[in-house]
């Protein structure tokens, strides 16, 4: 078995505290195998707007990227906004461009929404900022969910059977990215 704990940084897309795409990263969490952690990021709120003439002075950027670059793999869970990931989560990624913390780290990328698309098109966009980034996502380790809001139960936990299936296949596909 494994000698060391994996740790997967987790970031939604979502600062609503009830956001689907949050309890996604939850349920996540709660279906990861012992040696592996996955740790909700926090902090894309308390990002300023990107801007490089700053880069490696402001506090909240420096732990954001720290808390990637300390991760064995990251995973992300996205809502769509305007047929794009929202801004917070683009401001995020924006910070990243220059530092390379998720250049050829092994990333997951979920989208989920209530409409049946799932967010396909947040998605699109995320994955296209990841490869502009150089992370290492692989077919398996991406996602669009539709209709999330009927594969959830009232207080927000993920209770649908297929659902819970296709993301522990894509927490496996991330696993493996990391473990090689």
């Amino acid at each position: 078995m494994m000698n060391k704990t994996k740790v997967i940084a987790a970031i939604s897309g979502s600062l609503k505290s009830s956001s689907s795409n949050t309890n996604i990263l939850r349920t996540i969490a709660g279906i990861a195998p012992d040696h592996i952690k996955v740790k909700i990021v926090d902090g894309l709120d308390k990002l300023p707007h990107f801007n490089p003439d700053y880069d490696d002075q402001i506090t909240s950027v420096i732990y954001f990227r720290q808390q990637l670059k300390e991760a064995d793999g990251v995973i992300f869970s996205t809502p769509e906004y305007a047929y794009g990931v929202p801004g917070v989560l683009k401001n995020g990624l924006d910070w990243l461009v220059s530092s390379g913390e998720l250049y050829e780290k092994p990333v997951a990328a979920i989208s989920a929404s209530p409409i049946f698309s799932g967010g396909d098109k947040a998605l699109a966009s995320l994955m296209l900022t990841l490869t502009a980034l150089g992370a290492n996502v692989d077919t398996n380790s991406s996602l669009s969910i539709g209709n999330i809001k009927n594969r959830m139960s009232e207080s927000g936990e993920v209770n649908d059977a297929e659902t819970l299936q296709t993301l522990d296949k894509v927490l496996k596909g991330l696993i493996n990215q990391i473990i090689g």
